[in-house]
């Protein structure tokens, strides 16, 4: 029992070393520092968050979000496709790309894709 002891002491000895060394001989800089925080959409984190926030950097991502799901949807289709006839699996199909063609000449047609505004 009092080897285990001094093997836990000692472990927690070394490993506390080891620590206390790479603190030490690291070489730290502020550029480091700033590389390492975080960065979200262009905003610098250590300046005050209540600054205006770009309403097209959101309407992208809501985009990239409407047609990154319209990928998950559409794989079930094609699995759809083994087990129903080809007329129904055609009408599916054209009724769900028709609903996103229509959404995205919505957001065509309000100049959500343009980006110069």
């Amino acid at each position: 029992m009092l080897m285990i002891l001094y093997m836990m002491v000692f472990i927690a000895l070394i490993s506390n070393i080891m620590m206390f060394l790479s603190i030490i001989l690291s070489k730290k800089s502020f550029s480091d520092r700033e590389k390492s925080s975080p960065f979200e959409c262009g905003f610098d984190p250590k300046s005050s968050a209540r600054i205006p926030f770009s309403l097209h950097f959101f309407l992208i991502t809501v985009i990239f979000l409407i047609f990154d799901v319209e990928i998950a949807l559409i794989f079930p289709i094609i699995n759809l496709f083994k087990l129903t006839n080809f007329l129904i699996w055609t009408k599916i199909s054209f009724f769900f790309i028709l609903i996103l063609l229509i959404g995205l000449y919505h957001e065509w047609n309000q100049n959500m894709l343009n980006w110069t505004n």
